[in-house]
């Protein structure tokens, strides 16, 4: 790449704590609060830690100095900069911004829900505290659920949308109306925005915390959310969702923070930056967990006081009813309620307006980046255009879309996806050590070679196992379409009845138990157990009955139908590479200049060994698909663990991306490149690794959907829980101490001068 091509002016932030707080509040959003402290106490509580900071340290920290690094050094949007390494890399940075432009459909809806309870908790301050959705006991949580889906979103089950919402349409104008006034003046109206947006929810939760801590029974809460599950450890799923967690926490292949870094200065810090804001945002997500469970623990003990008990986990649920409907009837229970729900909720409107404004301006600048038009033109668009589009979930039936999407978009299929992408054509098709030396030459501490073997093998064959589990485990389930299947178990067939069904989907009242049979209501499933422990798992999915084995395994629904949600959630994610490519295809308004001669005359090698490679690399990609197709991918699974032949094939993957790395290594030097044979054959050996171990961890019956038991009431955490604690704050406080020290050595030995790399290193092949 030729180095005037940095040369060219462009708006930056107006201060290094500007975009450290832009970015932090990108990352830290509403999932933080509902996300983190739900997976954390349904994986393991204090034992879910463990996989989540080394995942965090794999795989987020890496992602986001890449993400900081090529943003900074191409000093353009996620299209544009993947586009000054080769022009057929630009679909890769739309892929991402699609994938924000559905969000941006969706989580200002989100956010005009935070608008109105706040409104509502305001004029409860004014109406002497009263608040609409207030009750005591198992009333109460009828009241706030109702509240909210009867008559506030006018909920209606199923795939229709129903008539549009206009409580909730005023709403939704707001939170664009705010978006557009945080942005339209350009990011040093952000860097000095974000002043004020993102300090104010770390305020907020830290009264809610303090209040929660010093309510009665809030132990019970914390002993929930804290005390360890050692044996949850054993589980890939909890480290599925581990790694699954930091990286959609931190908001990473969005093109956010690629298009953040590409405004800063020419001689900022990207490591230590990236490490600040990871840092951040996992204590927010931890102090959130605090704040949610100290609360709902206070909130059980009112109920057990009052004879009519609540207890903490028939309220804890993950995502829109954690906000929604579990804190708002937690936070009517104490004193002083309406000005408790405002401040929640005061600190939920914070945290999500710098997610969305965000996501926008990543959007816009890739916008402006293409075509050369004014931001005063784009934006004033685009925000009408994601306002259209957001009217679909605020009709009646939207909530149900809403929730459909989002798990889509933010789920294996969307983001990991494309953070697998994102690695695969940075690690294997452009020359990382380019990257690295230039995040190096401008941070306060320095990346090693380490971190080129992280991004090109370790988080691929991470997040391609994800993605590869979670399609064996839709694919197996009946994902899109509903089959009934054939019904065996050793429980009574007449256990499912008509009545029962009824009875379970009008009520949802207990079912008494007979001398045969112990029925077990945990939410919206029942738990069927017979004599000899053998159950069954009913549950209400989509507004059906669902039947699960005792192994976990899909048994039957009420018909064979397709599953309209899934269906239209998947098409929209493969509509996204669809857009990418049509826009990677539109003419911008200017080509992207390329490499001088002495560039274009690098010789290639490894031709040889590339072919060698790329040949050993199909062989388990065949052998794989013959193991799958032979079977069903679980007995598939189970049964070839045992088989020597799936052992070798896994071994001969491991060869050639080993081979395919060391070639890669070898031959991308300042005078020679290494040959496309040998690059692909490294991409197709990670993709071979991790389908392999994902089918290992079926194997191991990893997907199983185990029965969680109850557990008992508790008012004080053990010992364990107090080391765990006391060591999370330890790196936190640790963590962030280290990086201001590095920031404080860097400044006084008058680091911050730009060094211009070699322009042989500066070539992205």
């Amino acid at each position: 790449m030729k180095p005037e091509l940095l040369e060219e002016q462009r708006e930056s932030w107006g201060s290094r704590g500007g975009f450290v707080l832009a970015a932090v509040g990108s990352a830290v959003g509403l999932g933080n609060l509902w996300g983190f402290p739900y997976k954390l106490y349904s994986y393991g509580g204090g034992a879910f830690l463990i996989p989540y900071i080394l995942a965090l340290v794999v795989v987020g920290i890496p992602i986001m100095i890449l993400e900081f690094s090529i943003g900074h050094y191409t000093q353009r949007a996620a299209p544009d900069a993947f586009k000054r390494g080769h022009k057929r890399f630009e679909i890769v940075g739309w892929w991402g911004i699609v994938l924000a432009f559905v969000i941006i459909t969706y989580y200002p809806v989100i956010l005009a829900y935070c608008i109105s309870f706040l409104g509502y908790s305001i004029l409860g301050i004014f109406n002497g505290g009263d608040l609409p959705w207030a009750g005591k006991g198992i009333e109460g949580v009828t009241n706030a659920h109702d509240f909210f889906f009867k008559d506030y979103l006018g909920h209606q089950e199923g795939t229709a949308l129903g008539s549009i919402r206009w409580n909730i349409v005023w709403p939704l104008i707001i939170a664009w109306v705010l978006m557009y006034f945080c942005i339209f003046k350009g990011v040093r109206l952000v860097g000095k925005i974000v002043w004020l947006t993102v300090p104010l929810p770390w305020l907020m939760l830290l009264i809610l915390t303090v209040r929660g801590l010093t309510l009665e029974g809030s132990m019970q809460g914390l002993a929930y959310y804290l005390d360890p599950v050692w044996s949850e450890l054993a589980k890939p799923v909890t480290w599925r969702y581990a790694v699954g967690q930091v990286f959609f926490s931190l908001s990473l292949a969005y093109g956010i923070m690629i298009t953040y870094a590409s405004f800063l200065h020419r001689k900022s810090d990207l490591n230590n930056n990236a490490l600040i804001i990871s840092i951040a945002d996992f204590a927010t997500s931890f102090v959130a967990g605090l704040a949610v469970f100290a609360t709902l623990g206070g909130m059980a003990f009112v109920t057990q006081q009052a004879g009519n008990p609540v207890r903490v986990e028939n309220v804890a649920e993950s995502g829109p009813s954690l906000a929604f409907v579990a804190f708002p009837y937690a936070l009517a229970q104490l004193p002083y309620s309406a000005w408790f729900s405002f401040i929640f909720f005061f600190a939920l409107v914070t945290l999500g307006i710098d997610s969305a404004f965000s996501m926008t301006e990543s959007i816009l600048a890739s916008i402006v980046d293409k075509t050369g038009w004014r931001r005063s033109i784009v934006l004033p668009v685009l925000s009408l255009v994601g306002l259209s589009f957001g009217l679909l979930y605020v009709t009646q039936g939207g909530f149900n879309w809403l929730d459909t999407i989002d798990g889509f978009v933010n789920g294996t299929w969307g983001i990991a996806f494309m953070g697998l992408l994102e690695c695969i054509v940075l690690g294997w098709l452009w020359r990382i050590g380019t990257l690295r030396r230039h995040a190096n030459s401008r941070s306060d501490w320095q990346l090693g070679r380490w971190w080129d073997y992280l991004i090109r093998l370790v988080i691929p064959i991470l997040l391609g196992t994800l993605f590869f589990w979670q399609l064996f485990d839709d694919i197996s389930s009946g994902f899109l379409f509903r089959i009934e299947a054939e019904y065996q178990s050793s429980l009574d067939e007449s256990v499912i009845s008509e009545e029962l069904r009824k009875d379970f989907e009008d009520k949802g009242s207990v079912i008494s138990q007979d001398a045969t049979f112990t029925v077990e209501q945990a939410g919206m499933s029942w738990l069927i157990t017979d004599e000899e422990n053998k159950y069954l798992l009913l549950m209400k999915e989509e507004g059906r009955l669902n039947v699960y084995n005792s192994e976990g395994g899909f048994l039957r629904t009420p018909g064979g139908e397709w599953k309209l949600p899934n269906c239209v959630g998947l098409f929209i994610v493969a509509l996204v590479p669809v857009f990418a490519v049509i826009l990677s295809l539109v003419r911008g308004r200017r080509d992207v200049e390329q490499p001088s001669s002495k560039e274009a005359d690098f010789s290639t090698r490894g031709r040889y060994g590339g072919v060698v490679a790329f040949l050993l690399a199909l062989i388990p990609a065949v052998g794989l698909l013959v193991i799958l197709l032979g079977s069903s991918i679980p007995e598939a699974a189970e049964s070839k663990l045992g088989n020597p032949v799936f052992w070798l094939l896994l071994a001969v993957g491991i060869i050639a991306m080993g081979l395919s790395n060391h070639l890669v290594d070898k031959h991308n030097t300042s005078s020679s490149q290494v040959s496309w044979f040998a690059r692909w054959a490294g991409i197709l050996a990670t993709v071979d690794v991790s389908a392999f171990i994902a089918v290992i961890l079926l194997g191991l019956k990893g997907g199983v959907k185990i029965s969680e038991e109850t557990m008992p009431i508790r008012d004080k955490l053990s010992g364990v829980s107090y080391i765990i604690l006391g060591a999370v704050f330890l790196i936190i406080i640790g963590g962030l101490a280290w990086c201001f020290y590095r920031a404080l050595l860097a400044a006084n030995a008058g680091k911050g001068i730009q060094h211009p790399d070699e322009v042989g290193d500066e070539t992205a092949d």
